[in-house]
């Protein structure tokens, strides 16, 4: 995807740069330990990937354990399925975005205890 994205990466990036969706930040191509996400949203470490054909089961599976332990939730939605079409894919992406944040930070009281 660096030098030649898809036809739907693109159309992706363009429905969510510039913070278009729901005010959340994408970047595309982000390293996350020793692997590539197509799309990230660091705010919320959601990563969202758009498998063309040419992807191998195992390598992804043990890319997405690799992150899931970073902490990240991992979207993967696949560019050859039949009726694939952005609305839904935007709504889910959306939707693990206004989610709550699985690891939230913890209070920090000021002062001495």
């Amino acid at each position: 995807m660096r030098h030649e994205p898809s036809a739907i990466e693109n159309e992706f990036w363009q429905q969510v740069r510039d913070r278009k969706l729901g005010g959340f930040k994408f970047k595309r191509q982000v390293l996350i330990g020793p692997y590539i996400a197509d799309f990230v949203c660091v705010e919320k470490k959601v990563a969202v990937e758009l498998d063309g054909p040419l992807h191998d089961a195992a390598y992804d599976e043990r890319r997405d354990a690799y992150m899931r332990a970073q902490g990240y939730e991992i979207l993967r939605f696949k560019n050859e399925d039949a009726g694939w079409d952005f609305a839904s894919v935007l709504v889910t992406v959306r939707e693990a975005l206004r989610a709550p944040s699985p690891n939230p930070l913890p209070h920090m009281c000021g002062g001495e205890g």
